[in-house]
């Protein structure tokens, strides 16, 4: 936003993150808005959204003159797919995809890995998510293998996403506070748990042990996405790769790791191909923290090792800012 201007919208050459356009009718004539998801300049009545061009930049004036002008045209459109498993609403649409439709697709995929890793020994009683963002795809993997859903947390909304959280301990303590097991779901049943994906694998643990404490026999854990194995570095604050749990680790590690009994991990090529097949047209997405392959091309093992030590550093920091406002909080107290 520029005072006494306008404002400028420019989306990264790749694509990578979205960013969408939308206008809204007005006595003199449009209001204009920018946002990554249409849900949001649908609620507020805006109409006839388009998603920027990757490489393209728009500027509107404070007149509601629209200029337009692609900077980058050489560059092969590759959107983030972890939008579609995890930041974006579900009845958000981002490059022509439904999030919605993609999220059922990626629980039908699922749902065949989990035939393919039991084989004749299933004998899961209750498929239980792991809200919010894993319904929708937890109740397809359900409804295709013909095994009960039911709503076995109850989650406060109060509580924001944990994964993003600094520190171990304040992500641990916050899962408990943001979830709730009814015991009633889980009481003597083998329980597979759907969830988008496994980050740190803290807070995975803490809602198997919260089943576990339930009355769960048995505790498999079902991820929509892939192993996440590398740090992201295109606008997620992703943790390095060592906190990464499925990094140097196989899955019967990772079960271990995190106290399932089993963990089941969707293929990237059924990911892939459940968001992709809602828009033939994009041919390929960024998929770096699952394969390490990053679309840009110049992140290499230096810059990863950079970043990581920023971010360890960054992360040092805020527990220092944290245990130094506890330590005011406490001397007030203590004064007083």
């Amino acid at each position: 936003m520029i005072a006494g201007y306008g404002i400028i919208g420019i989306r990264d050459p790749y694509g990578i993150r979205p960013l969408i356009m939308g206008r809204r009718k007005n006595p003199a004539g449009y209001d204009y808005m920018f946002s990554s998801e249409s849900v949001v300049l649908e609620s507020l009545g805006f109409t006839d959204f388009e998603d920027v061009k990757p490489g393209e930049a728009v500027i509107i004036t404070q007149g509601g003159n629209v200029s337009r002008r692609q900077l980058v045209t050489e560059k092969e459109i590759t959107p983030c797919i972890f939008e579609y498993v995890y930041f974006a609403r579900q009845d958000s649409i981002m490059d022509g995809i439904s999030v919605y439709k993609a999220r059922l697709s990626m629980g039908e995929a699922l749902a065949e890995k989990v035939k393919r890793s039991f084989g004749d020994d299933m004998d899961i009683d209750v498929v239980i998510p792991v809200p919010d963002t894993s319904r929708v795809a937890a109740l397809q993997l359900s409804r295709k293998l013909n095994i009960v859903y039911r709503e076995g947390f109850n989650k406060n909304r109060y509580v924001g996403r944990t994964f993003i959280m600094p520190g171990q301990q304040t992500r641990r303590k916050n899962v408990r506070r943001k979830l709730n097991a009814m015991a009633l779901e889980f009481h003597g049943k083998n329980v597979l748990l759907v969830d988008d994906s496994i980050v740190r694998g803290t807070t995975s643990k803490e809602i198997i042990q919260m089943a576990r404490d339930a009355g769960a026999k048995k505790v498999y854990f079902a991820s929509c996405a892939p192993p996440i194995r590398y740090p992201n570095v295109y606008g997620i604050d992703m943790p390095t790769r060592q906190e990464l749990v499925a990094h140097g680790r196989d899955d019967e590690q990772v079960a271990e790791e995190i106290n399932a009994d089993k963990v089941i991990y969707q293929d990237l090529e059924d990911l892939v191909e459940s968001v992709r097949r809602f828009n033939p047209a994009i041919e390929k997405f960024d998929t770096s923290v699952f394969d390490n392959c990053y679309v840009t091309g110049d992140v290499d093992e230096r810059y990863l090792a950079h970043l990581e030590g920023e971010r360890s550093e960054e992360s040092k920091g805020r527990l220092s800012i944290d245990s130094d406002c506890v330590g005011l909080y406490n001397s007030y107290h203590q004064s007083k």
